[in-house]
């Protein structure tokens, strides 16, 4: 494995945690208890409980509670609640017989909502079913499933972070300044109107407890005419490292918080693919750490060779890319994203620092004495803003798992690399339909099945859906 005297530790605990509960309650949220979340209870006036959860179209769901008491209480914390899986999950393939779930929530995801008009604590569920065992079809059962198997079949942890491209919406008044397409990158006030909302929403996440990396202006910019009397203005929330599934909740938590903004200040969010043709899309690209032993793993070793982590992972998206797109670019407009170019990967390629390659290996800061001061990462960069990211992230640990038991694997990583300005010279281009990405997932369905992480008839539905 890679030289550990290169790798990046996962950062501590801050001191002053950013996130409200960690400071009222005193601990960080993995040990956080049924009787902590009581006392915090009392002694904030939380009025009412919010069961939050992921369904099968990748958005959050939410049932309401108001406590009787504390015993009741204690009940929500420690059962959950029933629910009617067909209506959450009928699109992934759940049998009628079996749609009698369990949603329980999960402690450690608990947070203060920040735009609840009563005073209202939230967590995150998991999904069971009647026998009491995961549910098969949740697509948070889905992402832990892939994420348990990664880590029993390889001996390493994977983590991830989602790139949070969005547009927002809004009626130009007078006295506001406006930028202009492609000259937004990092604009600041008075240029970009977004930024007060963009930063507000970074705030708020980390008070969750959502660990945010940074937030900036983007490139695109669609200005107001006869059509839409909206300018629409890009903008970006990097996300920081977790492990595969918190890094799910994190990207849909953060799309959230991002529409309730935009609600609140007369704006609309925007995570569509493409705003307008012949302008800049909406990706949401994924970067990817392996870790062993509480240290994130180089990427490279020092002649620049690929670590075995890093050829693994790298493999197995580009063997299964197309499949994933399934998961990563549900919208028609996906397609015009890939198609119409502007740094969106049009073939199966990877390469050092090549923007249009499906996966990129990115430069990493270091210190003057050339120490690294982030992880080195693997940029997945073909998804976009219509992905279900607990499908998505479930499908790219079966695929580091597959890439590591490719035979041929040094010749796939040698046929499908291209340099950092090259164009692609790979022989098989990007999936531009539904119907070639429904192809892609019968290709790649033994790799997705593999240790019984999707089951046959969810991805029976998937296919189904995609040739529709």
């Amino acid at each position: 494995m890679a030289d550990m005297n290169t790798s990046v530790s996962a950062p501590a605990q801050p001191r002053d945690p950013a996130q409200i509960l960690h400071r009222h309650i005193g601990k960080p949220s993995a040990l956080w208890t049924a009787a902590d979340l009581l006392q915090y209870v009392s002694d904030t006036g939380i009025r009412i409980v919010s069961l939050m959860h992921v369904g099968g179209d990748g958005w959050l769901k939410t049932l309401d509670f108001v406590p009787r008491d504390a015993a009741h209480l204690a009940d929500i914390l420690a059962g959950g609640e029933r629910a009617d899986g067909s209506s959450l999950f009928g699109d992934l393939g759940i049998p009628v017989g079996a749609s009698d779930i369990v949603m329980r929530p999960r402690l450690s995801t608990a947070f203060l909502d920040p735009f609840a008009p009563e005073p209202t604590l939230a967590l995150l569920c998991s999904h069971y079913n009647r026998q009491g065992a995961p549910l098969a079809e949740s697509p948070d059962t889905l992402v832990r499933a892939a994420h348990a198997r990664l880590k029993a079949e390889t001996g390493l942890d994977l983590h991830a972070l989602g790139e949070i491209e969005f547009f927002l919406g809004h009626t130009r008044g007078e006295a506001e300044s406006y930028g202009a397409n492609e000259r937004g990158y990092h604009a600041a006030a008075p240029f970009v109107f977004g930024e007060a909302l963009r930063r507000k929403a970074l705030v708020m996440l980390a008070e969750m407890g959502v660990p945010v990396k940074y937030g900036h202006s983007e490139v695109g910019f669609v200005e107001a005419d006869a059509t839409d009397a909206r300018a629409w203005e890009q903008h970006e929330i990097e996300l920081w490292l977790q492990p595969l599934p918190a890094a799910a909740d994190a990207v849909v938590l953060t799309q959230w918080v991002l529409r309730n903004l935009a609600l609140r200040h007369g704006m609309l969010c925007s995570f569509a693919p493409m705003a307008r043709k012949g302008h800049a899309g909406s990706g949401l690209h994924f970067h990817f750490a392996p870790m062993a032993d509480g240290n994130y793993l180089p990427h490279s070793a020092p002649n620049d060779e690929l670590t075995p982590a890093a050829k693994w992972l790298i493999g197995g998206l580009v063997k299964h890319g197309g499949a994933l797109m399934a998961f990563g670019n549900r919208s028609r407009d996906s397609f015009v994203r890939l198609s119409q170019g502007k740094e969106a990967p049009s073939a199966v390629t990877w390469g050092r620092y090549n923007r249009r390659a499906l996966v990129r290996i990115p430069i990493v800061p270091t210190d003057e004495s050339g120490r690294p001061t982030s992880p080195e990462t693997i940029e997945f960069r073909l998804p976009d803003g219509s992905a279900h990211p607990h499908l998505l992230l479930a499908g790219v640990a079966q695929a580091m798992v597959d890439g590591r038991a490719s035979a041929d694997l040094d010749v796939l990583l040698a046929r499908t690399a291209v340099s950092a300005q090259g164009t692609s010279t790979a022989e098989h281009r990007v999936p531009l339909t539904f119907e070639e990405i429904a192809d892609a997932v019968e290709v790649s369905r033994p790799a997705l099945e593999s240790g019984g992480v999707f089951v046959p008839t969810m991805l029976d539905r998937v296919v189904a859906t995609l040739r529709r």
